[in-house]
């Protein structure tokens, strides 16, 4: 529901939105983990006020298949248009992290 008129920009499913966090936390392991649910949170309810969830999904798709190794990882890595695609997702990522005061992930 949109209050107020306003437009309803988290039509991200709940299931994909704890996914996106706990991702995050992930990444952060030696931030506090109540901080980073927050930070997390924030930077997931940026992402969805920038794009909608079917856009989201394969920009994030395209991102994460670039480490398909072989033949099938030489589709994504050759394909102009989704090298775009991992262009603007990681732009996207770059904009709501620093928005909402993440640091650099940490190295596993």
């Amino acid at each position: 529901m949109a209050v107020h008129g306003a437009p309803h920009a988290n039509d991200f499913p709940t299931v994909d939105r704890v996914l996106y966090v706990q991702e995050c936390i992930a990444a952060h392991p030696d931030a506090g983990n109540f901080e980073m649910t927050n930070k997390c949170s924030c930077a997931l309810d940026a992402l969805a006020r920038e794009v909608k969830y079917d856009e989201y999904v394969q920009l994030s798709t395209a991102a994460k298949a670039t480490t398909i190794g072989g033949e099938r990882g030489g589709y994504i890595r050759d394909s102009e248009k989704l090298q775009t695609d991992i262009k603007r997702y990681k732009a996207l990522q770059a904009k709501v992290t620093k928005g909402c005061f993440i640091g650099p992930a940490t190295a596993r």
